[in-house]
């Protein structure tokens, strides 16, 4: 069984700005998604019925923000920094992959709170180090919480995601331990890119 895309992470370090500068590139304006606990806020874009794009970086509300999450701390120049996939049961799947020699990380509860004031609250994985480019995808489990994708999002279209490794054998057989599938090519670093198809043509990301 393969878990499902539920999104990719494009950590920027300036949240206004990026925004901004991603609705140039593409003429697609991302939506306010909200604020986390931890110093961290994202917009969002639809990538389909059941994916999105989620551009997160310091909570411009709160001021001095420095998170870890996704290199935050230290982000100089927007990255594709990381990728959830959706797995039928995120329990089970945490616990097939221990199995396998592959550790995702301990699941944990996670919440947002939208510009209109709902809660949306969720489960997910965490690796060992939040700054660290990780080629392979953290875990989610959105429970009773309706999936973003599903709340009308602004869309773009997924025409491509892949990502490089200096070990690709080594990174195919972790992704499968967490049931996930990825395009995977050698290359010096871990590295992750996605190619939008938008109004304004092909955008890439990385």
């Amino acid at each position: 069984m393969t878990a499902e895309l539920d999104h990719l992470v494009y950590a920027v370090p300036d949240l206004a700005a990026g925004v901004i500068t991603f609705a140039e590139a593409t003429g697609v304006t991302p939506v306010a998604g909200g604020s986390h606990p931890g110093g961290t806020a994202n917009y969002l874009v639809g990538l389909g019925p059941a994916a999105y794009l989620e551009i997160i970086g310091p909570d411009p509300a709160v001021p001095g923000a420095r998170p870890r999450a996704f290199g935050l701390e230290t982000l100089t120049v927007p990255r594709l920094a990381g990728w959830a996939v959706r797995p039928a049961d995120i329990d089970e799947t945490v616990r097939r992959a221990r199995a396998l020699g592959v550790d995702p990380g301990e699941v944990q509860p996670l919440s947002r709170r939208t510009p209109a004031g709902t809660l949306l609250e969720w489960r997910l994985t965490r690796w060992a180090d939040p700054a660290a480019i990780n080629p392979v995808p953290f875990l989610i489990d959105w429970g009773r919480t309706a999936h973003p994708a599903a709340s009308g999002l602004p869309q773009a279209r997924l025409a491509s995601f892949t990502a490089t490794h200096p070990d690709p054998g080594a990174l195919r057989r972790e992704l499968a331990a967490v049931e996930a599938e990825l395009e995977v090519s050698e290359g010096p670093e871990a590295a992750l890119r996605a190619i939008l198809d938008t109004p304004r043509g092909s955008v890439i990301l990385s």
